[in-house]
């Protein structure tokens, strides 16, 4: 098992974390939180070489997707950078890169109610306007738990507040920071339920949120 005591706050800077091979050749990872080694829940970035490709799989409680780099495939079509993807409990596909990405990738956290099938390409998505200079791009909600693309202009401070059932970031671009220190490109940031902090940016940063997911008996 690897970071899955939910009560913790866990921060990783994984630009600097090594590539671990996976079961696939060409294809490595870097493993965030793990219930266990090859199923169950797991967080991680992934990397397809160009022509790498993995055996066809289920997603027994699902998988979400985000496309940091390249361009992403499976059957079903081709996925570029900034593509979100939800395949619902107990679809399945066979994944590969022509050319090569880098991958966001959570395994078996849905809901078994939680069916919706999303593809949404966020590079043409309009923002929607948020609270002061915030603009935000919803990608899925169900029930308590919602996510979502938010964008931060230069010198923008958000207001000190706390997360119900968590909140889970991954910066995406510019360096994101709190009281608590400074988030680079492909931090991730997992807060436990009811957790606090008072967030804002020196440059533009825009960072991929999900808020309300965790066991709400953390804290």
């Amino acid at each position: 098992m690897l970071n899955m005591n939910f009560n913790q706050r866990i921060v990783i800077h994984t630009q600097p974390q090594p590539w671990l091979p996976s079961p696939a050749q060409g294809v490595w990872r870097k493993p965030l939180e793990r219930e266990a080694k090859e199923s169950g829940h797991t967080t991680s970035i992934v990397k397809y070489e160009a022509g790498s490709q993995f055996a066809t799989h289920k997603h027994p409680l699902g998988e979400e997707i985000f496309v940091l780099e390249g361009v992403f495939s499976d059957e079903n079509g081709d996925y570029p950078a900034g593509t979100y993807l939800r395949h619902p409990p107990g679809s399945q596909h066979a994944p590969f890169s022509q050319t090569g990405c880098v991958i966001f990738v959570k395994l078996n956290q849905f809901d078994p109610r939680d069916l919706e099938h999303l593809r949404i390409n966020t590079q043409q998505t309009p923002w929607l306007p948020g609270i002061g200079g915030l603009q935000v791009m919803p990608l899925h909600e169900f029930e308590h738990q919602h996510t979502a693309l938010v964008k931060w202009p230069k010198g923008e401070r958000f207001q000190p507040h706390r997360h119900f059932g968590g909140e889970e970031i991954l910066v995406l671009s510019g360096k994101f920071q709190d009281e608590f220190g400074e988030y680079p490109r492909h931090t991730w940031i997992r807060s436990p339920h009811m957790s606090g902090h008072f967030p804002f940016v020196e440059e533009e940063t825009i960072i991929l949120v999900k808020t309300g997911h965790l066991p709400i008996s953390a804290m």
